[in-house]
């Protein structure tokens, strides 16, 4: 029997000092695709397109942090094509763009306004494939999560690693908001579904919450 071809396929792009994991989906019928957190590496980007023949329709973003923001504004000038999300909650940090890659050796950054603020219960389209919007604030206020359910797939940006979770000590993060957004939004998403991070290997969220020692079922329940 031939295995049937994927409705959604995805490539990882490791960009910036801080390893970041840009993606680039696509969907399968029509070869039109979404280029997500590009915090650089707009040449790899570019040559990754190319090489799968793929047509980018929009650029996605998960929060306004440099390492998946800075490299937004010149790829959009490259590809002209419309910017949506994060949420607004995380304009002060898309508006520090600059500074912030000045202080990381990323003298490309430059903050840039979304063509389109994304809120809880949006959906976004590549191609013929379309995606939930998840407002999972705590790592950033504004961060969102893009969420695949034929594909049972996510790209949760920084909210949530294999074995660990987002950081809360930014300015605007909430560890109590983390937690509330992984065990009430993501997880019930369902056990089974696979996520890439922004940083490190895939996981399911079946897998967090039986052992994350952050936001598992025993560390929520020693509390």
């Amino acid at each position: 029997m031939m295995s049937q071809t994927p409705p959604l396929k995805a490539v990882i792009i490791p960009v910036t000092p801080f390893q970041q994991n840009c993606s680039i989906i696509w969907c399968t019928a029509t070869n039109r695709a979404a280029v997500i957190d590009p915090g650089g590496g707009v040449d790899q980007i570019k040559a990754a397109i190319a090489k799968n023949g793929l047509t980018v329709e929009r650029i996605l973003v998960t929060h306004g942090h440099v390492d998946h923001a800075a490299a937004v504004a010149d790829l959009k000038d490259v590809l002209a094509v419309p910017v949506e999300g994060p949420a607004i909650e995380d304009n002060y940090w898309l508006m520090a763009l600059k500074e912030h890659g000045a202080g990381y050796g990323m003298a490309y950054a430059r903050s840039f306004t979304p063509d389109r603020w994304l809120v809880d219960g949006d959906t976004v389209t590549v191609g013929e494939q379309t995606l939930s919007v998840l407002h999972c604030p705590g790592h950033t206020p504004g961060h969102v999560v893009f969420f695949h359910a034929p594909s049972r797939f996510a790209i949760v940006g920084d909210v949530i690693f294999e074995g660990s979770v987002g950081r809360t000590d930014f300015p605007g993060g909430s560890m109590p908001d983390l937690v509330r957004s992984i065990r009430e939004k993501l997880f019930p998403l369902g056990d089974d579904v696979t996520f890439l991070p922004g940083h490190g290997g895939l996981s399911t969220f079946g897998r967090e919450r039986q052992s994350n020692p952050y936001v598992g079922d025993k560390a929520v329940a020693r509390g």
